[in-house]
């Protein structure tokens, strides 16, 4: 089993561990825990690879899992993972690459000002620092890299009940990193040091109640 597969473990433990203890809080605290599950789609910025490499313009999938607790019911934070796989661009030769983060955001809900809102709609930011792990598959496995992030993104809620919405976001992830770390471009074939951007369609759902319902 690989380093880079053991971590995914790890983290993925640490995740269950974070959702049962949530789930044992709830008798005690109300609709301030809620997680997250979605997948979707990412792209890769092409200055994050060595010239003339370049990932393909959409790459699937981006699958996120989050749990997120507010303060209040405008403010709140959230521990979320995520997972992204995406290959070579046309015309260059093949490659596949693993990129994992995990993050610690703070986010807003301005949904109760947003007056103009339909019903059951509403919007929610997000954005805090984090840790991107990359790791590129096959003959290139051992370019992997560590480096930290920044991530910031939006959401668009439809509530189908008072506890559980659906929801589409789309963030960006910035890599405090660089592809010049790289002195031979041959080694840096399928690495990737750099930004993301993705777009995920997915639910959240109240493990705790319903506190902040009308």
């Amino acid at each position: 089993m690989t380093s880079n597969i053991k971590l995914q473990i790890r983290i993925s433990i640490l995740f269950l561990c974070l959702v049962v203890s949530s789930v044992s809080l709830a008798q005690r605290a109300t609709n301030k825990w809620k997680a997250q599950v979605a997948i979707g789609l990412n792209y890769p910025i092409s200055d994050g690879f060595v010239e003339p490499f370049y990932g393909k313009s959409v790459n699937f999938p981006t699958v996120n899992l989050g749990i997120q607790h507010m303060f209040k019911k405008e403010f709140g934070a959230k521990l979320d993972f995520g997972f992204n796989r995406f290959v070579n661009g046309d015309e260059i030769p093949d490659f596949k690459i693993n990129y994992t983060r995990l993050n610690a955001q703070f986010v807003y809900d301005p949904t109760n000002k947003l007056h103009f809102l339909p019903a059951k709609m509403g919007v929610v930011a997000h954005g805090g620092p984090g840790l991107s792990f990359v790791k590129p598959l096959g003959t290139l496995g051992e370019n992997k890299q560590t480096f930290l992030n920044a991530m910031i993104g939006g959401e668009i809620h439809y509530g189908l009940t008072q506890t559980l919405s659906v929801y589409i976001d789309g963030s960006y992830i910035y890599g405090f990193t660089s592809p010049g770390d790289y002195d031979d471009p041959i080694e840096g074939l399928g690495a990737f040091n750099g930004s993301l951007l993705t777009v995920t369609f997915g639910i959240t759902f109240s493990l705790s109640g319903c506190q902040y319902c009308d």
